[in-house]
């Protein structure tokens, strides 16, 4: 599938993930460097010396395939090595370089991160290299990663240094930046809370497999009550991305329009950058026409059919609630009176009754629970309204990373069962 950005000119490309990827603290202002290699074999690239968190697109640099520097400032110090991963790997057209803490920590240990974890992080990573120190900017680092590449890898720690991506667009290099980095962090979260549960190749593969067929169908126009639901989940996806909620190639979020009827997120599309009519009216079981639903509708319809009262539902990959899915440490919301009320007691569904088309997931939420975690997939949210189920998403994860931090201080203090008692009276639970 042509990347939704290909008509982007390099300049603006790099700048737009340069700002993305600042944003999300994934790496520091002099820290980084993006580039392009474009159909002419000319490479654009960040600038040296330049604040990452204000870079324009007169900074971006551009080389010529004669050598000739085309740009306000000179190109980044590790050009050398976009250079040698463009010399050794043909299908590469853009890389990633950048210093996110939880990779530039598995790089201190000279490490890589297992990406089993997770069927998305596994299948956008790639295969996963390692390459040796070598001073930044010098021709031998180029060479050494330049080798590993070569070798047919697509992720690659740096020693002691950071972390290298390539693609064949800035897109998928930036999403496979995105997922390593995920990966990482859960990871390191994870071996906080317990033992890491890794998926083997038949449940990698359940995941990779599962594909669904709805029929299509036109939609008559839209309606108020539509249209405004289409305006919150877009708002709130981007929100969501931004506080790290989601990964930009994963998660769905729906609201129930009718009674057989929602609106869902596209699948294979950023999820920061979906606009109102990227997502996908579904009525009856049918799909709207010339658009692809979340693999995950089935689900959606599911429980949107057993469950009347609920209006919006939340597949997510928040770091440290995803932490807990991928351990078999069971999730403490007796910690704090709010984390209690709005998610009551959270259970863990086997890994794998999400894909089937049985809607064995509904069985697994209710009002009683309306937040469970997915095994080694994430969290499954539900609410009475859009806001409603992303503040449980928020205060499902919140609680996850303060209860990890909690375990690195002391014991961590449940409330006492009078205390429910009381909490369940006070607020009607």
């Amino acid at each position: 599938m042509s990347s939704p950005r290909a008509l982007i000119h390099p300049r603006d490309a790099i700048m737009q993930t340069m700002s993305r990827i600042y944003g999300y603290r994934m790496t520091t202002t002099s820290g980084g460097n993006l580039s392009i290699r474009d159909e002419q074999g000319d490479i654009w690239i960040s600038p040296a010396r330049v604040d990452k968190g204000n870079l324009t697109r007169n900074d971006i640099v551009c080389v010529r395939r004669d050598g000739t520097v085309d740009g306000l400032h000179p190109p980044s110090s590790e050009f050398p090595f976009h250079r040698a991963i463009y010399a050794a790997r043909p299908d590469i057209h853009a890389i990633v370089h950048a210093h996110p803490v939880a990779l530039v920590a598995f790089s201190i240990c000279q490490a890589t991160p297992d990406t089993r974890l997770f069927h998305q992080t596994h299948s956008i990573c790639g295969r996963l290299g390692f390459a040796p120190y070598a001073c930044p900017g010098s021709e031998r680092l180029g060479a050494s990663i330049a080798d590993t590449f070569a070798q047919g890898c697509d992720s690659v720690i740096l020693e002691n240094h950071g972390v290298v991506v390539g693609a064949a667009d800035l897109q998928n290099a930036f999403e496979r930046f995105e997922a390593f980095e995920f990966a990482g962090k859960t990871l390191i979260a994870a071996k906080q809370i317990g033992d890491v549960q890794y998926l083997d190749e038949p449940q990698l593969r359940q995941a990779a497999e599962r594909s669904v067929a709805l029929p299509k169908f036109t939609p008559s126009t839209a309606s108020a009550g539509e249209r405004e639901l289409r305006r919150q989940l877009c708002a709130f996806l981007r929100r969501g991305c931004r506080q790290r909620l989601f990964i930009s190639t994963e998660g769905s979020f729906s609201a129930r329009v009718g009674d057989d009827a929602f609106l869902i997120t596209p699948t294979q599309r950023d999820r920061e950058n979906l606009a109102l009519e990227d997502l996908v009216l579904v009525d009856q079981g049918r799909r709207e026409s010339g658009k692809k639903a979340s693999r995950a509708v089935l689900a959606h319809r599911a429980i949107y059919q057993r469950h009347p009262q609920m209006q919006a539902i939340v597949f997510a990959h928040p770091v440290h609630a995803t932490a807990f899915s991928v351990t078999d440490v069971p999730f403490d919301t007796r910690t704090i009176p709010e984390s209690y009320v709005f998610l009551q007691d959270v259970h863990r569904v086997p890994y794998g009754v999400q894909y089937q088309s049985d809607g064995q997931i509904a069985d697994h939420v209710s009002a009683a629970t309306p937040a469970v975690l997915l095994q080694n997939d994430g969290v499954l949210v539900t609410g009475s309204s859009v806001l409603d189920a992303f503040d449980r998403l928020e205060v499902l994860e919140s609680t996850a990373e303060a209860v990890i931090n909690a375990r690195a201080i002391g014991d961590v203090s449940s409330m006492s069962s009078e205390v429910i008692d009381e909490l369940r009276t006070a607020f009607k639970l």
